[in-house]
């Protein structure tokens, strides 16, 4: 078991080895990317990836206050369901209302990792590498394509 700072140093290892690793990936428009605090541009809208206990995440996260903006702005991302499940070649799992540990209200378009991972172990890196990377780019795929029917919530 490790200690809180021992932990807190070896997810931040991870994800500063990802972002380095990504770091020579163009996005889609061939821009320089932050790819591990991705910017959508659209307040409140935003791409993450999480990998705590043993599984690991990729989400579309909706954060916005206001429950009936919010609503809106998952009903727009509804209108690219498609584009979003044709990029990455796969289905995604839509939550219009995800309450996460914290008991804040969000709506979110998530990929879970079947297999069963950590960050702690380094040998699973690669694992969570492969899983994050083809689906963070085709993240970038789909939001060069429907960023532009989210100007309204900008």
């Amino acid at each position: 078991m490790y200690s809180r700072e021992e932990a807190k140093k070896l997810k931040e290892k991870f994800w500063t080895s990802f972002g380095q690793f990504m770091s020579l990936m163009p996005s889609e428009e061939g821009t320089k990317v932050n790819w591990v605090n991705y910017k959508t541009g659209v307040k409140h809208l935003y791409f993450r990836m999480e990998a705590e206990g043993k599984q690991a995440q990729i989400f579309i996260e909706l954060a916005h206050p206001d429950e009936g903006i919010r609503a809106l702005m998952y009903e727009q991302l509804l209108a690219y369901k498609n584009l979003l499940h044709t990029e990455p070649g796969e289905e995604w799992i839509w939550d219009a209302t995800h309450t996460d540990e914290y008991g804040k209200v969000t709506a979110r378009v998530a990929l879970l990792l079947e297999e069963k991972v950590s960050i702690f172990k380094q040998e699973d890196w690669p694992k969570l590498i492969a899983f994050f990377k083809p689906r963070l780019i085709a993240l970038d795929g789909f939001w060069s394509s429907a960023k532009y029917g989210f100007e309204i919530f900008t």
